[in-house]
């Protein structure tokens, strides 16, 4: 056990130690060692050079924000791209129609589509006549429902819920549809019904779907969420490109360009 006696007065000033030593007969000694100045310098410096070394040897832990930053970025990465993918894959199939369908829209004039027409005509048996002879309950109630099923019976054409238009002479039921049109029409007097359907191809089918012409309600709903994926898409598309950009200096040139082109067009070539 040493212990520093030099503030204790037994020492003179260069130095010394008190070093106990227990016999092995069990009696103490007392040992004192001195140390002079320039011992003590070279124990000093030896200290410090050690310490040094081990200093120089170990690489700075990084600090607390560096780990926090590292972390954060980490999470938005992993978090970016499942969102970027789950909407990609959402609307992938949607885009592809969309991007086609544009084509074919922009160029819809060189597209020459000869739409088929297909008239029917039937009767309708007196006892169904005398269920259109009441007045409606509103001016678009649909046809009475044994009527509409002898309508897709005799002319194939799907009335049933369909709003009509009622009038003291006839009414008239129009079914539009996505790359088609049909109507049907039946005299109140005499029961006489005349239908036409008229057929524009696949291409219009499509081209409609595009537009949401006449496509019901589901399809759009359809519009609106895959819409909804589309900006998703994009955002994180976006955020992505942010994260990314200091390893690539094309970035935000190449997305100002994508924003230019269209404005530059815009502006100078659409009067």
């Amino acid at each position: 056990m040493l212990l520093n006696i030099c503030n204790w007065g037994l020492a003179d000033d260069s130095g010394c130690r008190l070093r106990w030593l227990e016999a092995e007969s069990g009696g103490l000694q007392v040992d004192v060692q001195r140390v002079d100045g320039q011992g003590a310098e070279e124990q000093a410096g030896g200290g410090t050079a050690a310490r040094a070394s081990s200093a120089a040897g170990a690489s700075p832990a990084p600090s607390r924000a560096t780990k926090s930053n590292r972390k954060a970025r980490t999470f938005w990465l992993k978090q970016l791209h499942s969102w970027h993918w789950v909407s990609a894959a959402i609307s992938l199939i949607g885009m592809m129609l969309f991007a086609i369908t544009g084509i074919t829209l922009n160029h819809a004039a060189s597209i020459g589509a000869a739409p088929t027409v297909n008239e029917a005509s039937a009767t309708l048996p007196g006892a169904l006549l005398g269920l259109l002879e009441a007045p409606p309950e509103a001016d678009d109630s649909p046809l009475p429902p044994p009527v509409a099923q002898h309508l897709r019976e005799a002319v194939s054409i799907d009335a049933r819920g369909k709003p009509a238009e009622w009038t003291d002479e006839e009414v008239y039921v129009a079914l539009p549809g996505p790359g088609r049109d049909a109507w049907i029409s039946i005299d109140r007097e005499n029961g006489a019904i005349l239908a036409e359907t008229t057929e524009r191809g696949w291409i219009s089918y499509f081209n409609d779907l595009h537009k949401g012409r006449n496509t019901g309600t589901a399809w759009s709903w359809f519009i609106d969420i895959f819409a909804g994926a589309c900006i998703v898409f994009t955002l994180t598309g976006l955020l992505l490109l942010q994260l990314h950009a200091r390893h690539r200096p094309m970035t935000w040139p190449m997305v100002g360009l994508g924003l230019l082109i269209p404005l530059i067009i815009a502006i100078l070539f659409i009067h």
